[in-house]
């Protein structure tokens, strides 16, 4: 039994969105809990490792430091720009409402997800309050 070509089109259009809200969360969502770090704070966070480096006489010191601004780079060289985050939203939002009405993902998950309320609002994502028990 074959597919019919609207159903091929519905999964299609299903694993657009799926993509689209993943590449989105994935890049506002901290790795290893904290605040998700921007090119910014990377870049100053690199500044201070290498003036603290230039300044530090303990050898085995100055390996830590010296993996701490490698780590710190290659975080920084995986951080999106401001662009690629502007594209991600534009697809976060021109799929999160028929993602999460298909999925039944509210509101309240959406937000603990770290979604910003401003960004809900512009995929048409209505607020609703959680029943009282």
């Amino acid at each position: 039994m074959s597919m019919s070509e609207d159903h091929k089109v519905a999964l299609a259009e299903g694993r657009k969105q799926a993509r689209a809200v993943r590449a989105y969360l994935e890049a506002i969502t901290p790795r290893g809990g904290g605040n998700r770090a921007t090119a910014e704070t990377l870049r100053a966070r690199i500044g201070r490792i290498e003036s603290r480096l230039a300044g530090e006489d303990d050898v085995l010191h100055r390996v830590e430091l010296t993996q701490a601004r490698i780590d710190a780079e290659a975080t920084l060289a995986s951080t999106p720009t401001a662009s690629e985050i502007d594209d991600l939203v534009r697809g976060f939002v021109s799929s999160a409402k028929a993602y999460g009405d298909r999925k039944g993902i509210g509101y309240a998950a959406w937000r603990e997800a770290g979604v910003p309320a401003a960004v809900l609002k512009q995929a048409g994502v209505p607020e609703t309050r959680q029943r009282r028990s």
